[in-house]
């Protein structure tokens, strides 16, 4: 997903931790008669988990500056 800035993931984090946490409280209610039930407490879990992977990606991708490194070493008897 190209274009999400560190500020765009930590709100979507905090919307998916604020939503888990509604959803702990209470999961169905009625309202008038009529029920409604929250979103599934399994996929607002993936999703909280996906969004701090992301966080934290940004955040190493900012600590250093760019992409990650890779070296090759090659060993070599002289």
């Amino acid at each position: 997903m190209a274009g999400i800035t560190l500020e765009t993931a930590k709100k979507h984090l905090d919307m998916w931790l604020e939503a888990e946490s509604q959803v702990a409280i209470n999961q169905a209610y009625s309202i008038g008669g009529k029920s409604f039930t929250r979103a599934n407490l399994g996929e607002i879990r993936k999703q909280v988990e996906y969004w701090s992977n992301k966080v934290a990606e940004l955040q190493n991708i900012a600590k250093k500056k760019g992409r990650n490194r890779v070296y090759r070493i090659v060993p070599r008897d002289l």
